[in-house]
């Protein structure tokens, strides 16, 4: 079962546009999405969540339509966003009382438990919460309702290594139970080696590679040889390059390479992202 299927979806604008020929994420799996700014990640999720309207194709989730099945489908999601919408007056007793009216799962007492997990004062109110108290009390509200499935866009981004950290082993906890699944945008690629099962790549409003992060890890490698060495290697092996004064460094798809006597690196998923974007190809 695909907890979420994305099939021809289009979404066109002045100048730019997402044009996605599939994109399908297995029930009980985490999915890394990454690519630069205004690569369409925020957009796709908005598309996800029929927050926008599309031009064409069909966006199921949990083997149902998006827009025929919203109401329902949002009642099984929790959504995270790079920002807080909560109102800076409201205090986390307000939140509860709002969520329990919006939510026929909401569960006060899982709310109250990461309320206590996380530290987060409820005296206070929302204006005086840091970004990372803000950042732990949506993921709160997001995983206190029965949610199973979570999408996050920049859940962690701009927090200190310690919370992201302590987030990361929350949405571990989370995947405990095989009818979940996460769905994350982030910029911080570190994170997403961590916890994520596949690493769906966006650039340009297009899907360049959706793999196993394993599988990525494995068959990709980072060459480093002089420049004359780089002109004997096999171009098919080769996607993308950087030539220096003393040296060329290239991500190489290992298989493929004819010579093993030079120096291969293991890459990051930075490293496949920065390459298939900002190198040279052969």
């Amino acid at each position: 079962m695909y907890a979420l299927e994305i099939n021809n979806l289009k979404k066109d604008y002045k100048d730019f546009s997402i044009d996605i020929d599939y994109l399908h994420l297995k029930k009980g799996c985490i999915m890394g999405f990454i690519g630069e700014n205004g690569a369409g990640k925020s957009t796709t999720i908005k598309l996800i969540l029929n927050l926008i309207n599309r031009n064409n194709g069909d966006i199921k989730i949990m083997e149902k339509d998006n827009i025929e099945h919203q109401n329902e489908i949002k009642q099984q999601i929790g959504i995270v966003f790079d920002e807080s919408y909560f109102h800076d007056g409201l205090k986390v007793k307000d939140i509860s009382k709002i969520m329990g009216n919006i939510y026929h799962q909401w569960d006060k007492g899982c709310f109250q438990k990461y309320i206590k997990k996380f530290k987060l004062p409820t005296d206070k109110i929302l204006k005086d919460f840091s970004r990372g108290m803000k950042m732990k009390l949506s993921i709160a509200v997001a995983l206190s309702h029965n949610a199973k499935f979570l999408i996050m866009d920049e859940a962690t981004s701009g927090l200190d290594p310690i919370v992201r950290d302590e987030i990361l082993d929350v949405f571990l906890d989370f995947m405990q139970d095989e009818d979940h699944t996460i769905f994350i945008s982030s910029h911080i690629t570190s994170d997403l080696e961590k916890i994520a099962d596949y690493i769906t790549f966006i650039h340009d409003g297009k899907i360049k590679f959706s793999e196993s992060k394993d599988k990525l890890l494995s068959d990709y490698g980072i060459l480093k040889c002089s420049n004359d060495e780089f002109d004997f290697i096999n171009k098919s092996a080769i996607i993308g390059y950087r030539k220096g004064k003393f040296g060329t460094e290239a991500l190489v798809l290992k298989n493929k390479l004819q010579q093993n006597h030079h120096i291969i690196d293991n890459p990051s998923i930075e490293d496949i992202m920065l390459f298939h974007v900002r190198s040279e190809r052969s």
